[in-house]
Parts: structure tokens; sequence; C-alpha cells
């Protein structure tokens, strides 16, 4: 199920805004974080299957004070409109042919000798 979340987190500058955002994506199965609100002090993030305590707790670590604000299901009429299209399927890829490999064997009376000193000296 896609949600959306806002937090709220005190941020001091672009440094804390960016690493809060940085945080905030790095999250399995967040497709978008966003800054919202009059003094953009409020992420917003969308996705699927993630859990805002676990967010809230990185950002308190890392940041700052973080609230989290809110939790809301999306609608999925945006979802249904975007997948009218169906893409074509491709056409099956056929392997080159490879000849097969052969397997040579030495006869018996013509083992290799193997001497652990050297011939050349």
């Amino acid at each position: 199920m896609k949600q959306k979340m806002v937090v709220k987190v005190t941020l001091n500058g672009h440094k804390s805004r960016s690493k809060a955002l940085k945080i905030a994506v790095g999250l399995a199965g967040v497709e978008s974080a966003s800054l919202k609100g009059d003094d953009k002090s409020q992420i917003e993030i969308t996705g699927e299957g993630v859990d805002p305590v676990q967010l809230t707790s990185l950002l308190r670590k890392s940041v700052g004070h973080a609230e989290l604000v809110s939790v809301s299901a999306v609608d999925g009429a945006k979802k249904a409109e975007n997948e009218k299209e169906d893409p074509k399927p491709l056409p099956p890829y056929v392997w080159p042919y490879n000849p097969p490999y052969y397997v040579y064997q030495v006869p018996d009376g013509y083992a290799q000798y193997n001497d652990s000193s050297c011939s050349i000296m």
C-alpha cells in the first residue's frame, strides 16, 4: 500500500536539510521526499512499505528533533491512470548457435613426464 507521511524536523540550515533528505530517501521503499511548509521544516515522504517510526528515529539520531505529523494512504486513481498504457512485450531472444566443445583424450603411451628439476640449466 502506497502511503504519504509528513515529518516535522528542526532544521538549522541547508546542511541539515540535505542530510535529512538523504536519510529519508535512503530508506527502502521511499519513492520521493520533498520539503513542505512555510519555513521548509516539514518533509513529505511518499513510498510503499516505509516504516514511519524507523524514519523518525533515524532523523532524531542524526538531525535533531523529529515529530511524525501525519500518515495517510495515497489514492490509487493516479496509479490506475499510469497503468493504462500497456507496454509491448519484447520478442523472445534467440541465443546464437555455438558449436559443441570437443574433448581430446591423450593415449596412455603418451603420458607426460613431470620432473621437478629444471632441464634448461
